[in-house]
């Protein structure tokens, strides 16, 4: 068909009888057999920070996929967390950082565990004043692709304040994962929800994004006394602080949105046995947020003085930060 022809369609279709009553939001692709409807929207683009906490992973970092990732997310932002590694890693980041415009590092001056990694890594994060801030493990087994959906969750969802990763064998989506550790993963959430008092299917998933508000800060004022389980240590501290604030339930911000693709990748630091400990720290949490009311601190003020931007060879004036007593 050609342009005339398709425009006098559009015109009989639509009702147009004068020779210049197209209509704007059409437009006439000639190198495409579809016809393609073009709506001229400009929803507020919201910024953000992911976290990526690395201890150690020198063998396992997808450089490629960073630099792919920020190159071509318009909004997004990469913070790399080095928790004391000795392998390499610090080297391979402050390397990365360099090269890539949009990822930055924050190092750390002693290995402190995954979950102060991810706690200093937000407060650093919330320094730099964006819409929302998240984190996602260093495996990648959370592909990068999949954040862009997170985002338009919260972008189209204004009374959504956290989104959680799901991972959730539906027909159509690629989520590769041992059986057995997809079975203790479910007994997990369901041990997990009622004792935050939150339905959770998958508590454990390295992927969560969070917007930025008070209750968050104070969530993340205090170093989490959970080493395995943080993420339910801090939904649980999310939970009081929404309630402290005479923000409601927070069940309300809270969704659970499944992947499309994740995939288990090989050399990850969690064991079987770890479940145990997992379940140890569950009881702790019952204890504190629970059992008891949680005494919700000030929100932490923002460190954006413990971000160093890697660009055009720059270094980083505030390479270290010591771990959080």
């Amino acid at each position: 068909m050609t342009p005339k022809a398709w425009r006098n369609v559009v015109r009989r279709r639509k009702g147009c009888r004068g020779p210049h009553d197209e209509p704007p939001e059409l437009k006439y692709v000639p190198e495409c057999s579809i016809v393609t409807l073009h709506f001229h929207t400009n929803p507020a683009m919201l910024h953000g920070v992911i976290v990526v906490p690395c201890y150690n992973e020198a063998q396992r970092l997808n450089l490629p996929a960073m630099r792919r990732f920020v190159g071509t997310v318009a909004g997004l932002r990469m913070l790399m967390v080095n928790d004391g590694s000795s392998d390499g890693t610090a080297e391979l980041l402050d390397q990365l950082a360099a090269e890539t415009s949009g990822i930055q590092v924050l190092h750390l001056a002693a290995n402190s565990g995954k979950a102060e990694a991810v706690r200093q890594g937000l407060l650093a994060a919330c320094g730099e004043s964006p819409d929302f801030v998240g984190f996602i493990d260093a495996d990648l087994a959370t592909p990068l692709e999949e954040l862009p959906r997170f985002v338009e969750v919260l972008r189209r969802l204004p009374q959504v304040k956290v989104v959680l990763g799901l991972r959730l064998r539906l027909l159509g989506r690629e989520i590769r994962r041992q059986r057995l550790r997809g079975l203790l993963g479910q007994v997990f959430a369901a041990l997990a929800s009622q004792v935050i008092g939150l339905k959770l299917q998958d508590t454990q998933c390295g992927a969560k994004l969070f917007r930025v508000n008070n209750p968050l800060r104070a969530a993340l004022a205090q170093p989490f006394a959970s080493r395995w389980i943080f993420d339910v240590e801090l939904l649980a501290r999310l939970k009081a602080a929404y309630a402290h604030d005479g923000l409601g339930d927070v069940a309300r911000a809270v969704y659970e949105l499944p992947l499309e693709r994740w995939t288990e990748v090989p050399g990850s630091k969690l064991k079987r046995s770890d479940f145990i400990k997992a379940i140890v720290e569950l009881a702790g949490i019952y204890r504190r947020y629970s059992w008891t009311k949680w005494p919700v601190p000030p929100a932490a003020e923002p460190m954006s003085q413990a971000v160093g931007s890697h660009s055009s060879g720059s270094t980083v004036s505030d390479r270290e930060i010591h771990r959080a007593a």
